[in-house]
């Protein structure tokens, strides 16, 4: 993955030239396909909130931690508003008696590619409080990502530059979250699943482990416990003091099954044969025709105007009925202009006003 990096740091000067010697590193043909297979209304029923207990490995209560994902609203530099997935996690909790936790807050794509991602990581020791913080936001053909250490007073600062089109397939934090979800939910297993207790009922549950290569230090290795529609029912990391277990068995979502939509045979409306109906037929007939007869007898030219027509076409008995009527009550449009001197054997439209055409 080429990428420019601008940091603060001197001693970093080395790590990153030998970053940028490595070739990048690109996601399989299967995982682009895997990606590009979800969809909107799938993710969709995976949007709910989660909280789980970090206890130690003695049962001691330690912290929980909260997963929600949800329908989050975006707005581009034209102030268009989009609406995407958005996670929210956070861990909070004890470590040796200090008070340690981590966050992280992501927009991202129906394919689960990081539009905006926000990630923090705090343990307040009394002497050297340590604090560290990464954000990642797309901008034009490129992902910037920001990332700064604060211990104690000092800080130290990152930025680098990453080409938006190497980023297919890169799954980060957030991502990693609603992915999870989706394996559950296509029940893809890879350690396979067991049956564990949850809230003095046994719920079968999915495990995937994953871990996280990193290029100073060792690998962390984290096993996840799912259950069919998503839920995290436990997340162990490897070599860890404490897990995080779920502490009340929640109601399993299943996927709505599409019935057909009923069909409703066309019944013949026999309204005559129905009084109330007739009836209302009578009244409403009466109430018209006394209305037509009162407008008439208010305007007595309608009916000469009418009665006229109806003579001159019976008289003319025309084969365009509507040809004819256009033409004889044509003179009587206010603004219709005059008529032509010389007026040509095709026949016009009645229904576009005549123009004279210049030669």
């Amino acid at each position: 993955m080429s990428s420019q990096v601008q940091s603060s740091d001197p001693r970093a000067k080395d790590q990153h030239a030998s970053a940028a010697e490595r070739s990048p590193l690109e996601a399989s043909a299967e995982a682009i396909h895997f990606l590009n297979s979800l969809g909107k209304e799938e993710l969709q029923m995976l949007f709910f909130s989660e909280t789980l207990a970090m206890v130690s490995n003695t049962g001691e209560p330690q912290g929980e931690l909260t997963i929600e994902v949800q329908s989050g609203k975006l707005k581009d530099k034209f102030d268009v508003v989009s609406h995407y997935p958005f996670v929210h996690a956070s861990c909070r909790g004890f470590m040796d008696k200090t008070i340690c936790g981590n966050s992280v807050r992501g927009y991202l794509s129906w394919n689960l590619r990081t539009i905006e991602q926000h990630s923090q990581e705090f343990i307040k020791f009394h002497i050297l409080p340590m604090e560290r913080k990464m954000s990642l936001l797309k901008e034009e053909d490129q992902l910037v990502m920001n990332r700064s250490i604060k211990e104690g007073e000092e800080v130290k600062t990152e930025v680098t530059f990453i080409p938006w089109d190497s980023t297919v397939g890169f799954i980060s934090e957030a991502a990693n979250l609603l992915l999870l979800r989706v394996m559950a939910w296509r029940q893809m297993q890879a350690l396979g699943s067991q049956t564990i207790q949850v809230d003095r009922q046994q719920a079968e549950v999915f495990i995937v482990e994953q871990t996280v290569h990193s290029d100073q230090g060792i690998p962390t290795s984290c096993q996840f416990y799912l259950l069919s529609d998503g839920h995290l029912a436990k997340r162990i990391q490897v070599g860890s003091p404490s897990y995080c277990l779920i502490t009340k068995m929640p109601s399993l979502r299943e996927e709505d099954e599409m019935e057909p939509h009923p069909v409703f045979k066309k019944k013949p409306l026999m309204w005559e044969e129905d009084m109330e109906l007739y009836s209302k037929f009578l009244d409403r007939k009466e109430q018209l025709r006394l209305s037509h007869t009162r407008y008439l007898q208010q305007h007595p030219d309608a009916q000469a105007l009418i009665s006229d027509f109806l003579l001159f076409l019976l008289l003319r008995q025309p084969a365009d009925v509507v040809t004819f009527a256009a033409e004889y009550f044509g003179p009587f449009a206010m603004h219709r202009p005059p008529s032509p001197a010389l007026r040509s054997s095709d026949p016009r439209s009645p229904f576009r006003t005549l123009h004279t055409e210049s030669s």
